[in-house]
């Protein structure tokens, strides 16, 4: 099962998730409004040609698995490493509330305030139609979306937590914790396996997941491409 892991993100777009995927021949993308990702059959041997008719000159990818000099068109923006963990705990954590909170499923009303609570916190590539791909859960403050978590990949029981993120002036009070401990709690209602990606550097999340009973499976290349003007 977790083989599936080793390229999730084209068995994400070619599985579960084609609806939401554009591209053709060896290469797919997550539609526009989506996370700005893409996937390739071969990972190693990356089909950019597949892909060009499907992306505008000013977009900007995450893609994962290969190394090497970008192809004619292309340029690589960004070049470092992520892991990729799974949760491997047969006890998972508590899913109890913080104190005075009660989470919030987000919808489409939600939309904007997870796509600038993302551009402010960087948990990961979003875009303004993300939370439509799973359930996507938030504290709000005020009427201020201030934390969340939710689900972006998923290929068969394989289901990716992402977007978890708080805002600077909540952090520290276990609001990320209980939003992951709610969504892990769903997965394995389901049958899934739970996963999620995050950059090698961030040790502090890393510790997070740690605890939460996550381990690594894979570490690789992670790069940011676009379109050469």
């Amino acid at each position: 099962m977790t083989a599936a892991l080793d390229n999730i993100i084209w068995n994400s777009l070619t599985g579960s998730q084609a609806r939401f995927a554009a591209g053709a021949g060896g290469a797919r993308r997550y539609a526009k409004g989506f996370s700005p990702i893409v996937g390739f059959a071969n990972p190693r041997d990356p089909d950019f040609a597949a892909l060009e008719p499907f992306c505008d000159a000013d977009e900007h990818f995450y893609c994962s698995g290969w190394s090497g000099a970008a192809p004619r068109g292309w340029q690589v923006e960004a070049d470092t490493t992520m892991c990729i963990m799974v949760c491997t705990a047969t006890t998972l954590p508590g899913s109890s509330q913080p104190a005075g909170r009660e989470a919030v499923r987000l919808g489409a009303e939600h939309a904007q305030q997870a796509l600038d609570l993302a551009i402010l916190t960087r948990p990961g590539p979003f875009g303004l139609r993300t939370i439509e791909l799973g359930d996507y859960f938030g504290y709000f403050e005020g009427g201020r979306l201030v934390a969340m978590a939710g689900e972006r990949m998923q290929a068969g029981s394989l289901r990716e937590i992402s977007g978890v993120c708080t805002h600077p002036d909540f952090q520290g009070r276990g609001l990320a914790r209980a939003l992951m401990a709610r969504l892990l709690a769903l997965q394995r209602a389901r049958g899934e396996t739970t996963f999620l990606h995050v950059m090698s550097t961030n040790t502090s999340a890393r510790k997070l997941y740690e605890s939460m009973g996550f381990r690594n499976h894979l570490e690789p290349v992670v790069r940011v491409v676009g379109r050469c003007a």
